[in-house]
């Protein structure tokens, strides 16, 4: 019959253990930074290459009303924000050859009632009344009979497809206006 006895010190046991995981964080280190700094050296890293950076705020139908509202009430906070979002051109007698409402309906007890941003855009008269459209425009300071109004100046314009929902939600009490949220 043989016998075995084995005696572990717990405290070189520890040890060793500690010295082999920072050996392999060391060359992990090591392999991670040659990578970054050697290997792709035709490639330098770029942080926009990642993450994609956008000044342009995309409206949905969602918040819209909300953020129609908090424009109205606030211009000056406002001017010069970038936005993106899509209607159909809707226009009124009054308007010049320019203007024309990105419109949206908003039901409100079975009843639609025609709500959006006056818009001026150059090429507008291509198309028709009812066309759905999607912008990219700048808010800007208007008049409109004499009242302090904001003006969309439309940077681009792309004519779509009716959304499968076209109607828009009327404002709720929960938003809080302010604009750094465009």
């Amino acid at each position: 019959m043989f016998i075995c006895n084995i005696k572990v010190n717990g405290n070189k046991l520890f040890k060793r253990i500690l010295i082999i995981l920072g050996i392999i964080v060391l060359i992990i280190t090591a392999l991670v930074l040659y990578r970054i700094f050697i290997a792709n050296k035709n490639e330098p890293f770029k942080v926009s290459d990642s993450l994609p950076h956008s000044n342009v705020t995309e409206i949905s139908p969602n918040n819209y009303t909300n953020i129609l509202k908090a424009t109205h009430d606030d211009i000056d906070s406002y001017v010069g924000k970038e936005i993106k979002f899509s209607g159909y051109v809707y226009r009124v007698l009054d308007f010049n050859e320019k203007q024309f409402v990105l419109a949206r309906n908003m039901l409100i007890d079975s009843q639609a009632f025609v709500v959006g941003f006056l818009c001026e855009y150059d090429g507008i008269s291509e198309f028709d009344d009812g066309s759905w459209v999607e912008i990219v425009g700048t808010v800007t300071k208007g008049k409109y009979h004499n009242q302090d109004i904001p003006i969309i100046k439309i940077d681009s314009l792309t004519q779509i497809n009716q959304p499968e929902n076209p109607f828009v939600s009327p404002p709720d009490n929960t938003y809080v206006p302010t604009s750094s949220m465009l």
